[in-house]
């Protein structure tokens, strides 16, 4: 199990790559999706590893739906890379 400082350092990390995937996403001239999907994703995962620590239902629900959004996103940008393939 994680002490409550390392917790508090990977729910850090997560909160600081969700905020910048979505710097990224309003400034960017063109927004890769598979980075700014993939940088939700991750970020999202690491919010969740540190709530099993500092547990909060309702912060648990919202990092749920963002994994799943995040995921949808990544499978829809593959599916288009293939579409737009020969």
């Amino acid at each position: 199990m994680i002490d409550g400082f390392s917790a508090n350092v990977i729910g850090l990390l997560g909160s600081a790559l969700i905020v910048f995937a979505y710097g990224y996403n309003v400034y960017a001239k063109a927004v890769n999706p598979f980075v700014y999907n993939g940088t939700n994703l991750l970020g999202a995962l690491l919010l969740t590893l540190s709530l099993m620590v500092h547990f909060n239902l309702a912060s648990l629900l919202l990092e749920i739906v963002w994994i799943i959004i995040a995921i949808g996103g990544l499978i829809k940008a593959r599916r288009d890379q293939a579409r737009l393939r020969p």
